[in-house]
Parts: C-alpha cells; structure tokens; sequence
C-alpha cells in the first residue's frame, strides 16, 4: 500500500505542476479535469502524511521502550505506543477505502425522476410521498432543488415529477434510491380497510455537464406549447413550456415549470444532455454489475429496492437485507441512515473485489 500511496503523491504534485502551466491554464476543460483530479487525491495524500508521522512516532516510542530505563516515561511510551498502533490500523483502513477508484459521478448534481407505478390513484399518491420524503431529506442537506417538469394525479400526488437537485455529493448520496419503491397500505379510496400493494419508480442519473457531452443544435428540434397544471393565467395563454427532441436518438425532454421560455429551454436542455449521457453511463453501470455478484447501487430501474409497510410501520431495503421499524420519521425525509448502509456495504463489496484482484 505504501508504494501506492508515495505514487499517488507523485502523481498529485505533478497535476499541481501541470495546472500552474500556461497551456493548460488556457484550455479550460483540461483545466477543470485537472483541478478535479488534483482535489479527488488530496484527501488521499493527507491520509499518507498522517500515516508518516504516525510510524515516526511509532518509532520513536520503541527506540525510548528499548533505551529508556525510567519506568515512568517507560510506562508512558507503552500507553502512547498502544494509541499510536490503534490510531494506525483506523488510518489504513480509511485509506484503503479511499484506494478503491470512485464513481467518477458522485461528486456530481442529480436529475431525480418519480414516476406513478402499478396501483392507479394511489400509486400517485405515493409517489407525491416519496417527493415529499426526498425534500425534507434535501433540506437536511442544504441542497437546492429545482423543479423540471410535472404531471400531477387526479386524486393527488404525481403522475411523474421531474426536478434537478444541487449541492455537495448529490449523486454519490443519492444514486442508492433509483429502482422500485413499493407501499403496503389501505389506499383512501378503499372502503373495507384492505392493504393494497403499490409501486413508484425512482431514477437518479448525475446530471451531465457541457463538457461531458456536446451537442448539435442542428439535431435537436425544439418546439414550444401552452404549460398545463398550477401557475396562474399565463400558464395556459404563454408557449412558454419547451419540448426539445434529440433527432439522432429520439430522446425527449421536456420543461414548463417556469413561465420563462428562456429557463424553460435551459432546463430542458439539460435533462437532454443528462438522458443521452446516460446512454454512455448505462454502460459504465453494466461492467460494473457484471464483475460484482450483488450491486448495491444498480441501475437496473426495474428492481424491487424498497417496501414501506404502513400496518406494521416496517421499511425493508432488500439489496442488503435491512429492516426498520420507524416508517414516519423515513417519510419524513430521514433516510440517511439508510444511505450511510447502503454505502457501507457497498464499500465493503469493493474492497473485497480489489483484494482478490
């Protein structure tokens, strides 16, 4: 491990070299490539200086054990050398973790999709839950969420609901939620008390940059069309909502949650560019399950990942197995715990696959 932390060091102070030259300061996207490379491995550099100055010391409290005969600064040596030792082993564990190569995306914002699944009305209804759980849990974070687009449901809730999310790690946090949320419950609408079984499908996908994809105005259509839904009097007189269409692809995107055209199209645009960046990610996303015998982030977005049993006030995650019984604080946006599980065993899959490769 060592020699591939002293690499690791070298490789950070030659991207610290490479980002003061004036060719690269010129070429912004390389620019901004670097920089991001150059902060990914810094925490990793910190760690190696840490675990330095931990076996300097380490050395130092043998040499005095082994010249010392003072029985008192003896005896201070063995507790200081048994709380170096301890401090090391928590060091190179953390290390090895930050070893294993990153979701390149996880730094990044996210484009989140809630759609209404099997169970009609009440399927909407749920997935208006599952928005509301998603922006307390934002507002926790501090993250700012911006609405794309929404079709609501005709007892409540949505239909589907589109909206961007920023902030520090928005994907790396909440890639864990793409794939089939299914509630147990007795619907509104359900006279004789019977518990009902419904679903609402999730997806996250990192939302994609200028510089991770570029695209030709001249393939893509772009046509305008009156808002529908909440919005005052300007929604239905203003071609203020945007449909932009990847001629290439067929891919669709479209935005009316501003009455501005302008912020319209740039919202659009961006789910556009996130959805034909996907296509590349998908297939990051397939070589990544197809070397792992469980994936705790998939991106299959047909997977059952969650049940929320409201008779017996149950959540299960059935990617690791997890069970808790506190539904309405998990409703009421505190997931974390949840995440940081998720995040955990996944962690621990990786380490596993890097020290059997």
């Amino acid at each position: 491990m060592l020699e591939k932390l002293v690499a690791i060091k070298n490789r950070w102070k030659d991207i610290e070299n490479k980002m003061n030259q004036p060719e690269v300061m010129g070429d912004m996207k390389k620019f901004i490539k670097l920089n991001k490379d150059y902060k990914d491995l810094e925490p990793i550099v910190e760690g190696y200086e840490q675990l330095k100055k931990i076996a300097s010391d380490i050395e130092s409290a043998k040499d005095v054990l082994k010249n010392e005969k003072d029985e008192e600064f003896r005896s201070m040596a063995k507790e200081e050398l048994f709380d170096l030792n301890e401090r090391r082993e928590v060091l190179e564990e953390k290390i090895r973790l930050m070893l294993i190569p990153a979701d390149p995306e996880d730094a990044k914002n996210a484009i989140v999709e809630i759609r209404a699944g099997t169970g009609g009305d009440e399927a909407s209804i749920f997935a208006g839950d599952l928005y509301r759980m998603y922006t307390k849990y934002f507002e926790s974070k501090g993250w700012k969420i911006e609405g794309v687009d929404v079709t609501e449901g005709t007892v409540g809730g949505f239909k589907e609901i589109i909206f961007n999310v920023s902030g520090n790690n928005v994907y790396g946090q909440m890639k864990y939620e793409s794939g089939v949320h299914r509630v147990q419950r007795v619907p509104k609408t359900e006279t004789q008390g019977r518990v009902h079984t419904s679903a609402a499908s999730v997806v996250v996908l990192p939302e994609a940059g200028e510089f991770d994809i570029e695209l030709k105005l001249a393939d893509i259509r772009k046509d305008l069309y009156c808002s529908s839904g909440p919005g005052g009097q300007s929604v239905n007189t203003t071609y203020s909502a945007v449909r932009l269409t990847h001629v290439p692809t067929g891919i669709v995107a479209t935005c009316q949650d501003q009455k501005s055209q302008i912020k319209n199209y740039q919202k659009a645009m961006a789910v556009l560019r996130t959805r034909i960046y996907e296509i590349e990610y998908q297939k990051y996303l397939d070589d990544i399950g197809s070397k792992r015998k469980t994936m705790v982030s998939t991106g299959d977005r047909s997977a059952k990942i969650r049940t929320y049993n409201y008779p017996q006030g149950r959540v299960t995650d059935h990617r690791i197995n997890l069970t808790m019984y506190n539904l309405q604080p998990i409703m009421d946006g505190d997931i974390q715990e949840i995440i940081d599980k998720l995040q955990l065993a996944e962690n621990a899959e990786r380490l596993k696959a890097e020290i059997e490769v």
